[in-house]
């Protein structure tokens, strides 16, 4: 169970303050279970209710700084997403960003950043999905990242941004 004060990554809704651990007080709803309160990191407004026993929305705490470091320094290691066929692709982002794994997230940015680069190369634009999809996951795992290792986002943006060209 996480504790109030403490930061969970909570399913694509992204890195969020546990608030309040409590009973909800509304009519239809079991009285007995217990729900987080949830505050989204970068919002001001809004509250995410989570029930305590509930398993379908994939909800973690967020990576300690070692770990955020440890991935900085792997990231050129890190595979790029497998996609072969391009009627799949929206579903293997789909799959990789549900699961809150943050090296899936650097498989999906890597895998945009490369696929990006060939299609511009190419004189092509890059998609609209995955425009969508690169705009989604690295707000998720920048937001963490930036948190854990304290640092500004726009830095690490720009850091990330300089090991996906050398990697």
């Amino acid at each position: 169970m996480f504790q109030i004060g403490e930061y969970v990554v909570y399913g694509i809704k992204g890195v969020c303050l546990v608030e309040n651990i409590t009973h909800m007080d509304i009519s239809g709803v079991d009285k007995e279970r217990l729900y987080y309160v949830l505050a989204p990191v970068g919002e001001s407004t809004g509250k995410i209710y989570a029930p305590t026993d509930h398993c379908k929305v994939m909800m973690r705490r967020i990576i300690t700084k070692e770990e955020a470091k440890r991935l900085m320094e792997e990231l050129p290691q890190i595979e790029l997403l497998g996609v072969s066929d391009e009627r799949e692709r929206e579903a293997k982002y789909k799959e990789a960003l549900n699961s809150c794994d943050y090296r899936r997230w650097v498989s999906i940015v890597k895998t945009l950043y490369v696929r990006g680069q060939e299609r511009v190369a190419q004189g092509k634009k890059i998609t609209a999905l995955d425009e969508r999809y690169m705009r989604t996951t690295e707000n998720e795992l920048y937001s963490e990242l930036a948190l854990t290792l304290e640092v500004p986002r726009e830095k690490l943006e720009h850091e990330m941004r300089e090991r996906l060209v050398q990697g």
